[in-house]
């Protein structure tokens, strides 16, 4: 059956949709070749419009002052959004630096870009190893077959961050559950509940849990990021309860989250692709484009959301102040304009001018962790790895926002 232009520009509001990724992408495809930029009006949505090549894209995220985060920086239903002004008028809001444009952002943003420029990566490398073997160890411990989505993917990653904040071990379960509740909304698996209501207690949880850490880490201050966001200071003045909130939670959700797509992403993408996994193998030197690749492929962020500050253009559509438009990333990363071959997986593609961590100001701050931590695992792993098959289907989460594979059964033989 052909799909209208109409039904593609609402598959960017059915979270059902980014688990079918064929069907997405055809979606996509249309929207690029026919309507680039495509006004969506979809039940339950504030209209907004779909920008889905990667040269529109870009134009947006490079005009920071025109194009604006605030005040709907995600996509989210009427009633998410409803819920959440009168939430903030009660002083409860996530206000993280997805949510923020400058001057607030850059000073924001400034508390914990240190912690993630290359000299800390260098910092980390060793430990990042250490825990790259200790996960592929466990593949071995598992005797040949697991969900690696759910066993590898979604710890090893939450385990690199969380050890970055220095929260205890014992909390890391807690962590992994508030994640997948806040990321999962849309899914029937993960998520909470149905409601706006289920959606913003999981942020209380949050909350409750970083204000406790907060307090902990200003009375007794220690050598980790956690410190350093509880201890900031921006014009003389410490940030308040909800702003060290936000802070750690798009650290620790968005720092694990992606990267655990990616990780499960990437190996699929190898198995679907068994001429790449071998030439990887033989040549270990393109890893470091081969993970770029994982990273286009996958693209664990679906969209960002901005919203214009004045009335504008963008090619050729009128968009009036106030309007807001939806940066779609899995589509720029498939631009035929920009990639030779974009559905081609091509472990040595090289330039690869993906767009999976933003660009400009909002670029993601934990972009060369991310690569640190997939070149580690992937580096341990390709080496011992004799065989592997899908053992059943994988599956995808249902999301708008943050995703990816969510189970991915295989089978394996693995070096010890």
């Amino acid at each position: 059956m052909n799909m209208t232009i109409e039904q593609a520009g609402l598959m960017l509001a059915d979270p059902l949709a980014y688990a079918d990724e064929p069907r997405l992408h055809e979606g996509l495809t249309l929207l690029r070749r026919e309507a680039p930029v495509h006004l969506v009006e979809a039940p339950e949505y504030t209209p907004f419009y779909a920008v889905t090549r990667h040269a529109d894209i870009m134009r947006v995220e490079r005009d920071n002052a025109l194009w604006l985060s605030a005040p709907r920086p995600v996509l989210g239903k009427k009633a998410f959004e409803e819920h959440a002004r009168q939430q903030a008028a009660q002083g409860v809001q996530l206000k993280t630096l997805v949510h923020m444009d400058d001057p607030d952002h850059r000073v924001v943003r400034a508390i914990g870009a240190d912690w993630f420029r290359p000299k800390a990566m260098r910092a980390m490398e060793s430990r990042i190893q250490e825990l790259a073997r200790r996960y592929v160890d466990r593949m071995a411990d598992y005797g040949g077959e697991c969900d690696f989505a759910t066993q590898v993917a979604v710890h090893y990653p939450l385990y690199v961050i969380l050890s970055l904040l220095g929260l205890p071990e014992s909390d890391f379960p807690r962590m992994l559950k508030l994640t997948q509740e806040l990321f999962g909304g849309a899914d029937a698996e993960t998520r909470r509940g149905d409601t706006a209501e289920d959606q913003f207690a999981v942020l209380l949880d949050f909350f409750a849990y970083f204000q406790q850490l907060t307090a902990a880490r200003r009375a007794h201050p220690t050598e980790d990021l956690a410190s350093a966001i509880a201890n900031a200071q921006v014009d003389g003045k410490p940030l308040n309860d909800v702003e060290t909130a936000s802070y750690y939670v798009i650290i620790a959700s968005a720092g694990h989250d992606t990267t655990s797509s990616t990780v499960a992403g990437g190996l699929h993408a190898l198995i679907e692709h068994p001429d790449q996994l071998a030439r990887l193998r033989e040549d270990p030197g393109l890893l470091p484009l081969a993970v770029d690749e994982m990273i286009r492929w996958v693209t664990p962020v679906k969209e960002f959301m901005r919203t214009a500050s004045a009335d504008t253009t963008l090619n050729g559509v009128d968009i009036r102040a106030g309007e807001s438009v939806l940066l779609s990333y899995p589509s720029a990363n498939r631009d035929e304009e920009v990639f030779a071959d974009p559905f081609t997986f091509d472990a040595g593609r090289d330039p690869n001018r993906h767009l999976a961590f933003g660009f400009g100001v909002h670029y993601c701050l934990g972009a060369a962790l991310a690569r640190m931590e997939l070149k580690a695992l992937f580096a341990e792993l390709l080496p011992r790895l004799e065989s592997v098959e899908l053992a059943g289907r994988p599956e995808w989460t249902a999301t708008t926002f943050v995703g990816g594979i969510k189970h991915l059964p295989i089978r394996y033989k693995l070096r010890r």
